[in-house]
């Protein structure tokens, strides 16, 4: 659960900036906004900062997040992706 668990400190680290409501994995509505959140993190465009990463950027990018997804479904069964 670590990839899945520092995906979402970052992510409430950048909320917190902009004043969001922490997500939290014990509420099934956050579960969701947070495979929401991995899904728009996964398109091409966001996976590549629009081609200004790397190629083993991407990669180690992509990775982590498919942890993190992999993670969250084992979690929580019924939440949807479509990047993933």
């Amino acid at each position: 659960m670590k990839a899945l668990e520092a995906y979402v400190a970052q992510k409430n680290s950048w909320g917190e900036l902009f004043g969001s409501k922490p997500l939290d994995l014990n509420n099934a509505k956050d579960r969701q906004a947070i495979a929401n959140s991995i899904d728009a993190d996964l398109s091409p465009e966001n996976l590549a900062c629009d081609g200004e990463l790397s190629r083993s950027a991407v990669q180690q990018k992509y990775t982590q997040l498919t942890r993190a997804a992999a993670q969250l479904k084992q979690l929580d069964s019924t939440v949807t992706f479509y990047e993933y």
